[in-house]
């Protein structure tokens, strides 16, 4: 993997899993965790876009971030529900 991959999935991250924080929690969770729920939601975000058929709405940078935000929101909805159970 080169540095500029790596830069490129740290910088996705980041802005995916900040707006997935601020619609979700109402603001960011943090850099390092931000940028975990951004990559880990590119993930889920990609398996249930290929899953379904579907494809990001724009090309490029944008539809990575679109999809890995909608994969990190989900990721945050379920873990507010998870921890919400646990109380």
């Amino acid at each position: 993997m080169t540095l500029e991959i790596v830069v490129i999935w740290l910088l996705v991250g980041l802005v995916s899993g900040w707006l997935a924080s601020q619609l979700v929690r109402g603001g960011g969770s943090g850099v390092v965790t931000d940028i975990v729920v951004g990559i880990v939601g590119a993930f889920i975000g990609g398996m249930i876009f290929r899953a379904e058929g579907w494809h990001a709405p724009f090309r490029g940078y944008p539809g990575l971030i679109f999809v890995a935000f909608c994969g990190a929101a989900l990721l945050l909805v379920v873990m507010k529900l998870v921890s919400g159970r646990r109380r």
